[in-house]
C-alpha cells in the first residue's frame, strides 16, 4: 500500500475558508531539472500549490508531469497542468494513473495552446476529449472507480480537479455560461486568465455569485505582474483573450525605465489587495512569468503570508 501524501492541501485551505494562493512555474527546455527545481524552491513557502505548465503556448519542454514529480521529492505541491492537444484519452487516463501513483493530488485541465504558436507547427491537434471532458473523465476515474472503457480501476486517482476561465474572451455574454458548464462537468476550482481589467472581472465575477456558482467551486484569481510597458503592450495587442485597459500602460509609461518593473509589482499588488474582499474570490493564482523571484514580496505585500496552517 502506498504511503505517499494524496491529499492536497490545497484542496483543503480552499475548503477551510482561506484564501487559497497558488503560483506556477515553467519546465526547462531541456533535461536538467535544476531549472524547475529552483523556480519551486523559490515560492514554496509562499504559495499552496505549484502550477507546472504543460508544453504551453505550444512549445516542446520536459513533461509537467515529470517536473510536477521533482517538485514533489522536493516536499513542494504540485498542480499537474494536462491539455488535450498532444493526448488522446488512452494517454491522457495514463498519465492521470502515473500523477496519482506518485501522490501528484492536483490537476488542471486545459485544451492547450494551439501548435502554430509554437515550434513544432506541423504537429497534429489530438484534441481526442475537450478541456470539459477532461474534468469530466478525471472525476469519472476518482469517484465512480472506472476507465473511460468501463473497466474497474484498482486503486482509483484522488485528484483535487480544476480548470481554468477567461472573463474576458469575446463574446462576454458567455463567459459566465461556460464558466457554468465547466463546474457542471465537475471542475472543483478555477483558475483565471490574468487579470487587469479590474472593473470587468468584478461584472463576470458578479454574475457568477448571482448564479451561486461561487458556492459550488473555489474561484482563484489569476494575476500576472508586468515587467514592462512593453510588456503590457505585447499583452494588449498579441495576447488573444487578453484584455489590459490603456490606463494601466498609460501609468507604466509614466515611471523611468529602471522603475517599471517596480510599477508593476505596486499594480499587482493593488490588485491582490482589491480583490481578495470581492465575494467570490476564493483565492489568487500568481503566474509571475519567469520572474518567480518576485512572487515571495508579492503574497507578502499583499497579506497573504503566512500561509495557514491545516
Amino acid at each position: 500500500m502506498s504511503t505517499l501524501n494524496t491529499t492536497s492541501r490545497l484542496e483543503k485551505v480552499l475548503k477551510a475558508g482561506h484564501l487559497g494562493v497558488t503560483s506556477e512555474c515553467g519546465p526547462p527546455r531541456g533535461t536538467d531539472a535544476e531549472e524547475v527545481k529552483k523556480k519551486g524552491m523559490l515560492i514554496k513557502d509562499y504559495v499552496d500549490a505549484v502550477n507546472v505548465t504543460d508544453n504551453q503556448t505550444a512549445m516542446t519542454r520536459m513533461s509537467s508531469l515529470a517536473a510536477c514529480i521533482h517538485l514533489k521529492l522536493l516536499g513542494i505541491e504540485p498542480v499537474l497542468q494536462m491539455v488535450t492537444r498532444d493526448r488522446n484519452r488512452i494517454a491522457l487516463q495514463s498519465d492521470i494513473l502515473g500523477a496519482a501513483s506518485f501522490g501528484i493530488s492536483n490537476m488542471l485541465c486545459l485544451s492547450g495552446d494551439h501548435q502554430s504558436f509554437g515550434d513544432c507547427k506541423q504537429g497534429q491537434n489530438v484534441h481526442d476529449l475537450d478541456s470539459m471532458q477532461l474534468v469530466q473523465t478525471v472525476r469519472y476515474m476518482r469517484d465512480e472507480g472506472k476507465f473511460l472503457g468501463g473497466d474497474a480501476i484498482k486503486h482509483p486517482p484522488k485528484l483535487f480537479v480544476g480548470a481554468a476561465a477567461n472573463p474576458f474572451a469575446d463574446p462576454f455574454e458567455i463567459r459566465v455560461p461556460r464558466l457554468a458548464k465547466k463546474i457542471a462537468c465537475g471542475a472543483e476550482f478555477i483558475q483565471t486568465q490574468c487579470i487587469y481589467n479590474i472593473d470587468k472581472f468584478k461584472e463576470w465575477i458578479r454574475r457568477a455569485v448571482e448564479r451561486g456558482l461561487h458556492e459550488k467551486t473555489f474561484i482563484m484569481a489569476g494575476m500576472t505582474p508586468m515587467k514592462s510597458v512593453g510588456m503590457a503592450k505585447y499583452m494588449k495587442n498579441r495576447v488573444p483573450g487578453m484584455d489590459v485597459p490603456d490606463e494601466i500602460i498609460a501609468r507604466l509609461a509614466g515611471v523611468p525605465k529602471e522603475k517599471q518593473a517596480e510599477e508593476g509589482i505596486n499594480i499587482c499588488v493593488e490588485h491582490i489587495q482589491e480583490l481578495k474582499e470581492l465575494k467570490g474570490v476564493a483565492g489568487f493564482h500568481i503566474m509571475a512569468i519567469e520572474w518567480e523571484e518576485k512572487v515571495p514580496e508579492i503574497i507578502k505585500r499583499a497579506g497573504l503570508y503566512p500561509r495557514p496552517q491545516v
